[in-house]
């Protein structure tokens, strides 16, 4: 799934979007999994089949940090940080969306 998704390269200006956009993909779905399995009383192994066996699979923390190395190599810097910045930043905040949608899902919150 991720090579079908990082196959076609997208960029937000210079930086890599690809790999940013399978990245906050699999957060949401962590984020989302993980509140769903814990709020339904669910066995908590289902985080870690969903978290470590899917969501572990189409992120990539490895071709993230090869891009950003490879922008500040090519001496932009800027993007660099701006991948840093949106990788780690975009996400986190997924995380925390699929919390919030799942909690407003079941009615929790």
């Amino acid at each position: 799934m991720r090579y079908r998704l990082v196959s076609v390269p997208l960029f937000l200006g210079s930086v890599p979007a690809s790999v940013l956009l399978v990245n906050v993909i699999g957060s949401l779905i962590l984020g989302a999994s993980s509140t769903a399995v814990s709020q339904l009383g669910l066995d908590e192994r289902y985080t870690i089949l969903i978290g470590i066996g899917f969501c572990g699979s189409l992120t990539t923390m490895s071709s993230f940090a090869y891009e950003t190395v490879g922008l500040a190599s090519a001496g932009q810097l800027a993007a660099a940080g701006v991948d840093v910045v949106l990788n780690v930043g975009a996400s986190l905040g997924a995380i925390i969306l699929g919390r919030a949608l799942v909690t407003l899902f079941l009615g929790l919150g």
